[in-house]
């Protein structure tokens, strides 16, 4: 039996384009977002979805919005699927974090997996909940084809997941905004059919 999974990180919003840190500060999509997102819907129109799970931030809701629109399928918010929480970093450039908190900043780096901004998550945290929503997957929709909204960091924490890397490496998986990461799972284990696609803006649907 196979599980289809399709794994969509959100469009762009003003944040990204400032380079900002966004985990939970909510910030909607940009004009060229909404591009990213129509895009994603007329690339996934054919694939019969049984299920949306979605990040509860207003960015991966309208991504998906797109996405599910004319679809009767079930949305489901899921919190697990949210990005990292910055805590006190939120809304600034990593210029700013170093200026302003340089201890904080100098210790979160120095321990990848535990370091953490104040008020904020660990990375061992973070790949915990992915973890464990990822796995709930396999039981709520057996069989089925699962389109997740997300964010990049849950995206790569998969990824290192299924090709038995660590967390702290999931830095090496580039996972683009607006973009598509597909993964088959069998019983012998997953199978990686595409990852950060991104469906070519000007396509047209096909006659």
């Amino acid at each position: 039996m196979r599980t289809a999974l399709w794994l969509v990180r959100h469009g762009q919003t003003p944040l990204n384009k400032q380079r900002r840190y966004q985990g939970r500060t909510d910030s909607p999509l940009t004009s060229f977002g909404v591009l990213q997102a129509q895009a994603l819907a007329r690339r996934l129109r054919r694939i019969p979805l049984t299920v949306a799970i979605i990040s509860p931030c207003k960015r991966a809701h309208d991504t998906a919005a797109e996405i599910v629109r004319g679809r009767e399928i079930p949305v489901v918010e899921d919190v697990r699927w949210s990005e990292t929480n910055h805590g006190r970093w939120e809304g600034l450039t990593y210029a700013e974090v170093r200026a302003r908190f340089p201890e904080e900043a100098a210790a979160r780096f120095a321990d990848a997996l535990h370091g953490r901004a104040q008020g904020g998550e660990s990375l061992v945290e973070v790949n915990a909940r992915i973890l464990e929503a990822w796995h709930s997957l396999f039981h709520a929709y057996p069989g089925g084809r699962i389109l997740v909204v997300t964010h990049a960091t849950p995206i790569q924490l998969i990824l290192c997941h299924i090709t038995g890397l660590a967390p702290t490496d999931h830095w090496r998986w580039r996972v683009d905004l607006g973009s598509l990461t597909a993964i088959d799972v069998y019983g012998g284990g997953p199978i990686v059919r595409t990852i950060n696609e991104i469906p070519w803006l000007g396509m047209r649907d096909e006659e």
